[in-house]
């Protein structure tokens, strides 16, 4: 399992190769909050997504000799590219399992950085066996997009920073509000929290109608979620909370925050207009939970923005929307 020791050695083997995306704040939305809003823009980290945070402590983190033979991965787009990056740039080959209906953006960024990309269907197809079936003929590593502790670890690289970042703001309690689709960047973030930074809580935030660690975290059992497609923010779905990470969850995340697609579209083009920053639908679902559902919540509020990676059409749309 996942700890603050297997955090603290990912964020020495990240040293020099990840971005220390800082700590941005704006009135405009402090006043719509009705509370002190700090945003951590992971959109502004390579590949524009957290997710290469998690590739890099698991390729760094295998044997040379697995590492020469390569990597498969399955994602909707971001944990895709993060893979594809930090296999490139380790020299290795790299076969992506990809959703046929990801956003064009991301299959192709996928395929830009040299991977392999493989749709499927997710509707009708079971991407763990497609993944199982190709790691064993080819003889790769599979990188997990969330249940996997070296990605969990590298994740946590992210709550290391905000620890640090809100000690220097002076900052000891607040709310941290993260996206959440199968819990690894949740659990990693949490973890380096409760280890630096106790008097910070964090509340994963999720999309209307797939809101499985909500709902999960208020039965206690993990729950699923009925459909697995059809949300703008496609960047947080998935089936249902992990094996591995639902008990992070449990133990040491408050209540979850359910955002509507509107919602988050609208924090998008606030994100825009305010912070000068381009967010996607599902990496938007925080911002969106800080501004518009901020009732149970403290004087203070670290919303990560998890994801910049949206089509043009999409992030249009947010904007003709919600003009400034």
């Amino acid at each position: 399992m996942t700890d603050i020791a297997m955090i603290e050695a990912a964020r020495a083997r990240l040293d020099g190769h990840v971005r220390r995306t800082p700590l941005l704040s704006s009135p405009f939305l402090d006043e719509i909050a009705g509370r002190r809003i700090f945003v951590k823009p992971e959109c502004l980290q390579h590949t524009g997504s957290f997710k290469f945070r998690g590739a890099w402590s698991a390729i760094s983190g295998l044997s040379p000799e697995a590492r020469a033979k390569g990597v498969i991965a399955f994602s909707s787009g971001n944990h895709a590219q993060g893979v594809a990056l930090a296999a490139k740039l380790h020299g290795i080959p790299a076969v992506i399992i990809m959703p046929s209906d990801a956003p064009r953006i991301k299959i192709e960024n996928t395929r830009a950085y040299g991977a392999e990309v493989v749709l499927f269907d997710r509707a009708t197809e079971d991407r763990d066996a497609i993944g199982a079936r190709l790691s064993a003929e080819r003889d790769l590593t599979l990188v997990r997009p969330f249940d996997e502790p070296l990605v969990i670890a590298g994740q946590g690289t992210a709550g290391l920073e905000i620890a640090e970042q809100a000690a220097e703001l002076s900052i000891d309690k607040a709310d941290v509000l993260v996206p959440t689709g199968g819990g690894g960047f949740i659990s990693g973030v949490s973890l380096a929290l409760a280890a630096k930074a106790p008097g910070l809580t964090v509340h994963p935030c999720e999309p209307e109608g797939f809101d499985d660690v909500t709902r999960s975290l208020a039965s206690g059992k993990i729950e699923k979620n009925v459909r697995q497609s059809g949300s703008l923010c496609d960047a947080i779905i998935t089936p249902q909370p992990g094996n591995i990470t639902f008990p992070i969850m449990s133990k040491l995340c408050g209540a979850g925050l359910v955002v509507t697609e509107d919602e988050a579209l609208k924090a998008m083009a606030l994100a825009f207009s305010r912070l000068k920053i381009v967010v996607e639908p599902g990496g938007a679902v925080a911002l969106a939970a800080a501004l518009f559902h901020g009732e149970t919540l403290g004087e203070t509020v670290i919303a990560v923005c998890s994801g910049g990676n949206v089509d043009g059409d999409i992030f249009r749309m947010a904007l003709e929307r919600n003009p400034d």
